[in-house]
């Protein structure tokens, strides 16, 4: 867990509010199906496969993997300079994300990509304190991070969690 307690706040203010908003059925499955922003945060360590979805210039969606880490309360994932997803967050900052580990759990994220390294954006404050995880996590040397890769920050304004069992992700 790397949140601080306002982090913590925060995400527990939007996965509630994402939650009261949405459709009844979506409550329907996910009320008393759920975790905690703590709990959610002590569960998302480490690398976890996302889902993404961009859309492309003709409005078509495109779903594909990233890695992605979670961290402060967002998620963070990055792909290469040259990919089509990067393309379309260019032009079209908004995204989907879902992490899913079988029917145990479930976080859908939607909002807008934030590019966070140079020369596509001005190095976001958080860059620096990112680069250092991402190096430890993958190698110093596994990119030139620079030229070869983009990361971003997913600022979401909806996400929903569905766990039916919090218990057995969160047992030691």
């Amino acid at each position: 867990m790397r949140e601080t307690p306002e982090e913590t706040a925060a995400l527990q203010a939007l996965l509630d509010a994402s939650l009261s908003e949405s459709t009844s059925h979506l409550r329907s499955v996910f009320t008393g199906r759920t975790m905690t922003a703590e709990q959610l945060t002590a569960v998302l360590t480490g690398m976890c496969t996302l889902a993404l979805s961009t859309v492309t210039a003709k409005g078509e969606p495109r779903i594909s993997g990233a890695d992605g880490h979670f961290l402060h309360g967002r998620w963070y994932f990055g792909t290469a300079r040259t990919a089509a997803k990067a393309r379309h967050l260019a032009a079209r900052p908004a995204a989907s994300a879902a992490h899913m580990r079988g029917e145990d759990l479930g976080v859908f994220t939607h909002g807008d990509a934030v590019p966070l390294n140079p020369p596509n954006a001005a190095a976001a404050p958080e860059w620096p304190d990112l680069l250092a995880y991402l190096k430890d996590f993958y190698g110093a040397d596994a990119f030139d991070w620079d030229r070869d890769v983009i990361y971003y920050r997913l600022d979401p304004h909806w996400m929903t969690v569905y766990a039916p069992d919090p218990a057995k992700l969160t047992a030691p």
